[in-house]
C-alpha cells in the first residue's frame, strides 16, 4: 500500500480518527475527512488528495457517493456493511481506469468478500430487485462468516516459532476427543496453552524474548478461544473475552515460569 494513493472508509468519526493517528505514527501522510468539516476544510483536503500521488485519506461515509478521483490506487474498507448498494459504491471510488492504471487494491477489513462476493463478479440486479426479501436472507450473517474462518499463522509470523515443529491445534477436534474420553471441556484450552508455552519458550533466549513472542499470539489466541466456546452449549461475549483476557495473563505466567525452570 505505501506509496499509493489510498482511501479509507470507517463507520464512524472516533474510528477514522483513531485511524488516522495510527497511519501518522507510523510515518504516512494522511489527513482525515468527515462531515463536521467546513465547506472550505473539505475542498483543501480533497485538492491535498488529489494533488498528492501517494495521498491517504481516512474518511466517514461522506465519500462514498459525488466523489471522482480516478487516480485512487486503494480502497480500504475499515467497516462492515450488509448494503450491497455501499459495498460497491466504496469499492467502486477506486474503479476508474487510467492510461497508466489497469488495476487497484481492495483490503476488506469487515469480512464484505465473504457476504457479496467478489467485487467484479456478475450481479443478478433483476432478481434482488424483483425478491429483495429473499436476497437478504441469503446473505451470510457473522457467526456464519466467523464459523467458515480459519486462522492459518502467517509465514513470516512462523519464522519467529520456526524451532517448533507442531504448532497447530484443531480446537473442535480436541473438544470432540475430550467429550468422547469422559474429559472435562476445559482441558482443551490447557492443551492449547501449554503448545502455546513451549512455543515461546523453546524459539527464545530468556524471559524477555518469551515474553514477546507470547503477545505474536495474540490473534490465534482469540481465535481458538472462539472456537472452544463455540463448541460449549451457551455463552455469552462477555465470557468469550474474559477466557481470551484470561489465557492470554496465564500464558504470560507461564511463560515466566517455564523459563526459570528451566535455567
Amino acid at each position: 500500500m505505501r506509496g499509493q494513493k489510498t482511501l479509507i472508509f470507517n463507520n464512524g468519526i472516533a474510528t477514522s480518527q483513531y485511524v488516522y493517528a495510527t497511519f501518522q505514527e507510523a510515518g504516512y501522510e494522511i489527513k482525515h475527512l468527515d462531515h463536521t468539516h467546513s465547506t472550505k476544510e473539505r475542498r483543501e483536503i480533497l485538492q491535498w488528495f488529489k494533488e498528492k500521488p501517494d495521498a491517504i485519506l481516512t474518511s466517514v461515509s461522506i465519500l462514498t457517493t459525488g466523489f471522482d478521483e480516478p487516480t485512487v490506487e486503494c480502497i480500504i474498507l475499515n467497516r462492515a456493511t450488509k448494503s450491497l448498494t455501499l459495498y460497491f459504491q466504496m469499492i467502486g471510488r477506486g474503479s476508474r481506469v487510467l492510461p497508466n492504471k489497469s488495476d487497484f487494491m481492495v483490503v476488506d477489513l469487515g469480512n464484505n468478500l465473504n457476504r457479496f462476493g467478489l467485487w467484479d463478479e456478475p450481479v443478478d440486479w433483476n432478481s434482488i430487485f424483483q425478491n429483495p426479501e429473499m436476497y437478504l436472507e441469503s446473505i451470510p450473517n457473522d457467526e456464519l462468516i466467523e464459523r467458515n474462518y480459519k486462522y492459518i499463522m502467517p509465514e513470516e509470523l512462523r519464522e519467529h516459532f520456526r524451532k517448533s515443529e507442531d504448532i497447530t491445534m484443531d480446537i473442535e477436534y480436541e473438544h470432540r476427543q475430550a467429550i468422547n474420553t469422559n474429559q472435562r471441556p476445559r482441558i482443551v484450552v490447557e492443551k492449547s496453552l501449554l503448545q502455546h508455552v513451549r512455543m515461546c519458550v523453546e524459539n527464545s533466549k530468556d524471559v524477555d524474548g518469551a515474553l514477546a513472542l507470547s503477545d505474536l499470539l495474540q490473534e490465534e489466541i482469540e481465535y481458538r478461544i472462539r472456537c472452544f466456546t463455540r463448541c460449549l452449549s451457551k455463552t455469552s461475549e462477555s465470557y468469550v473475552k474474559w477466557l481470551q483476557e484470561d489465557y492470554k495473563r496465564k500464558l504470560k505466567v507461564n511463560v515466566i515460569r517455564s523459563v526459570h525452570h528451566g535455567e
